[in-house]
């Protein structure tokens, strides 16, 4: 590969390709809770989630989803001269409301002018048959690009139970296969450099996102926020975060061994502004990007180049070609 070449397959280059022009996200807020906040699982959420459910680049919740969809499409035709858009449904986990009311919710979306498609971000533990089934027919209908952005974080349920996610791999998997039958695309989350996770762990958390056939993939590094109880741990010294480095090494690793099919939607998140005790390092996220871009050409590597693993690889590597 020359060092010119996009070395992953990244999400802007993907949609221009799709679309024929770039296509933007139109965040959408709605009040909101979790099954790990309200006692059915749980309560306090995951220890590095505050009040806002990452929700904090939102309009105000009180805004009805037309008013929210058309503002921030205003913004993005002013800055961008945007004409095609994504409804982010964003905040908290918006799978979790009666079946009516969700209803509701995407069609409100679906109705505003210029929406190609619908993102819905919620838990693996959220989403069930009969929601998607209602998805499946509006992508239909409508001629609707409908994913499911699942907040997974790591394969590690060892990692899972000790940042309070109230749900284990299992559930993930579960959430992923029902979604792929009704042909809905999947957006994974994972935070590359939580404390209690390792080069395995980043490795492992590639490998199942390809045996799974995912579809997206949003890469994350770990942000603190003051006032949530991984902030309190942060302060009280119980864990470091790993260095600037280590986690473009991770980010390598992870595109190494994932499959090329899957679209990387974002290689390094961002957190809020003021609350935050640990964020990227000080250092601007298209910093971080960049960087890891120099990286992959430096080690001459590109996604999928360990992805080698399936398929019966053991088999295959001996005396017994297909």
């Amino acid at each position: 590969m020359s060092e010119e070449r996009i070395r992953y397959n990244e999400y802007s280059s993907y949609l221009k390709n799709k679309y024929g022009e770039k296509v933007y996200k139109l965040p959408v807020n709605l009040p909101g809770t979790c099954p790990n906040r309200d006692g059915t699982l749980g309560t306090g959420g995951c220890i590095f989630c505050d009040e806002e459910g990452a929700g904090f680049e939102c309009l105000p919740s009180s805004m009805d989803i037309p008013r929210q969809l058309e503002q921030n499409k205003a913004f993005f035709r002013k800055r961008f001269n945007a004409r095609r858009f994504f409804a982010y449904f964003q905040a908290f986990t918006n799978t979790y409301c009666d079946l009516e009311t969700f209803r509701q919710n995407v069609l409100a979306a679906a109705a505003v002018p210029d929406i190609i498609g619908i993102s819905i971000s919620t838990r693996p533990d959220c989403i069930s048959d009969p929601y998607l089934d209602f998805l499946q027919d509006i992508q239909e209908e409508k001629g609707l690009d409908i994913n499911i952005e699942l907040g997974l974080q790591t394969v590690n349920y060892h990692t899972l139970q000790r940042i309070n996610r109230g749900h284990s791999l299992a559930e993930f998997i579960d959430a992923v296969l029902r979604t792929k039958k009704r042909s809905i695309d999947t957006v994974i989350h994972l935070i590359l450099n939580l404390p209690w996770d390792d080069e395995i762990d980043v490795i492992e958390s590639a490998k199942v996102c390809s045996a799974l056939g995912v579809d997206y993939v949003k890469l994350h590094s770990l942000y603190i926020i003051r006032d949530t109880l991984l902030g309190q741990m942060y302060k009280n010294g119980e864990f470091e975060v790993i260095s600037l480095d280590e986690y473009i090494n991770r980010v390598v690793l992870f595109l190494e061994y994932l499959d090329p099919r899957i679209v990387i939607q974002r290689l390094v998140g961002k957190g809020p502004q003021g609350s935050l005790y640990f964020c990227n390092w000080s250092t601007s996220w298209w910093k971080i990007r960049r960087r890891i871009e120099e990286v992959m050409a430096e080690r001459d590597t590109w996604q999928g180049k360990k992805f080698n693993y399936t398929n019966g690889a053991a088999f295959r590597t001996t005396s017994h070609p297909e």
